[in-house]
């Protein structure tokens, strides 16, 4: 069996031989948008490894007959299926136990961003304070991301991120952004203009595309990366967009830099 049968037949989604001698990742058939799978080809011989069903690396050499057991990797992507789920059941527990142990409070982050006197829940825990953002896919609770006092960000183990957001609902138009940050900044913005708004923190610039897919039209606050991903996005979604001319720049950053104010006119031009 040549290389690409291999991978193929461990689920990876392969059409040429990759580099030599580097671990190249693949989308899978099990989750074709992920790159759940790693080939490493070494001329000779290549590691092959589908992450979501294979605990271990398998060995591919051209010289040795393989025999592929089909029902078990059928097994396998199943027991990862049922894994992955019940990883999800047990991270909107924790998430709802994290919340219903948090309080209203100040925190350091939010002072950085420039809302000294903004309140959020805030988990303590091992003496640390995390801001914790619940996180919705419809009206279902499914995790939270948790900030702490320099500004880290995480997300609880195993919990679902596809199609997750906070809103801040005022019966307005739609308005998607990646950051809590840039949300406060805009939400602060348009109250001061007296606009009604139903902001959507997205927590990813690929979310953000999931999201946009459930309404039919909406605006865009996209961050200015280096990468262009920011941008990139926003542009795939096809709605308007609002972006910092300043490179590195999100929308807080120009809300701490130009104040509201200036701010608010340059979105409204978007608006």
């Amino acid at each position: 069996m040549d290389l690409l049968l291999f991978c193929k037949a461990h689920g990876i989604l392969i059409d040429r031989l990759p580099p030599l001698g580097v671990w190249r990742r693949y989308p899978t058939e099990d989750h074709p948008h992920k790159r759940n799978g790693a080939v490493k080809f070494m001329g000779d011989h290549a590691f092959v490894q589908n992450h979501a069903t294979n605990t271990e690396i398998s060995l591919w050499r051209p010289d040795e007959t393989v025999k592929i057991d089909h029902a078990k990797i059928a097994r396998d992507v199943q027991a990862a299926e049922n894994k992955r789920k019940a990883d999800q059941v047990e991270a909107a527990k924790r998430a709802a136990y994290i919340i219903s142990q948090s309080q209203l409070a100040r925190h350091d982050y939010l002072k950085r961003k420039g809302f000294p006197d903004g309140e959020g829940y805030v988990w303590v825990n091992d003496k640390r304070q995390f801001l914790v953002l619940p996180m919705r896919v419809g009206h279902q609770l499914v995790g939270c991301q948790m900030i702490d006092e320099e500004g880290g960000k995480k997300f609880l183990y195993g919990q679902r991120t596809s199609g997750a957001t906070l809103t801040i609902d005022n019966k307005g138009v739609h308005i998607l952004c990646e950051g809590y940050a840039t949300a406060l900044s805009v939400q602060t913005t348009l109250k001061k203009f007296k606009r009604r708004y139903t902001i959507h923190v997205c927590f990813s610039a690929g979310n953000m595309k999931k999201v946009a897919a459930t309404f039919p039209s909406g605006f865009v606050i996209a961050d200015n990366d280096e990468s262009g991903t920011g941008e990139r996005v926003a542009k795939e979604i096809g709605w308007p967009y609002w972006m910092s001319s300043v490179r590195g720049e999100d929308a807080n950053d120009t809300f701490q830099r130009l104040g509201a104010f200036a701010f608010g006119q340059s979105l409204l031009k978007v608006l």
